[in-house]
């Protein structure tokens, strides 16, 4: 059996803070602004894995109104969750997000995100995309005020894998 989910999420830039993205640094004037460390593209993996298995959201599970969870490293959120989906039985046969950012240029640092994840997930880099587009000057991403992310992630029931 196969479950897809979608996430989105999506975070404003303010100074003095880290700008973390895919749980790697990113050096940058600014960093994203939220409850954790507001790592936007795990934050909206993290939805799309819950709502393939109609788990609600990342609010339910890690409200950002519990202290336990301030300025928390987002990856410790993922890992949490991806035990939910293997708990149900279920691991990853693909995710793929979209990235929108206006600057600064993610491909330098898409392979590293792209490693992180997959250690976290416990699945191999090729089961993982990640892609980034501007927003071409419009909205608050395209005037580099936010970065938003979209995903899309496929489960598949464990027994169903053959020697994979």
């Amino acid at each position: 059996m196969y479950r897809i989910g979608q996430g989105y999420d999506i975070h404003r830039f303010e100074e003095g803070r880290k700008f973390i993205l895919g749980g790697i640094e990113i050096d940058y004037k600014y960093g994203l602004l939220g409850h954790s460390d507001a790592d936007v593209l795990v934050h909206s993996i993290i939805d799309s894995l819950l709502g393939a298995l109609n788990l609600g959201d990342i609010g339910t599970h890690f409200p950002d109104n519990d202290s336990e969870y301030k300025d928390i490293d987002s990856l410790i959120l993922l890992k949490k969750t991806y035990s939910l989906v293997k708990e149900k039985g279920y691991t990853i046969n693909n995710i793929d997000s979209t990235i929108i950012v206006q600057e600064p240029k993610m491909k330098p640092y898409i392979p590293l995100m792209r490693k992180k994840l997959s250690m976290v997930l416990q699945t191999d880099e090729d089961f993982i995309s990640i892609k980034a587009k501007t927003n071409e000057g419009l909205d608050s991403i395209g005037e580099s005020k936010a970065v938003s992310v979209q995903s899309v992630v496929l489960l598949k029931k464990e027994d169903m894998y053959e020697g994979r």
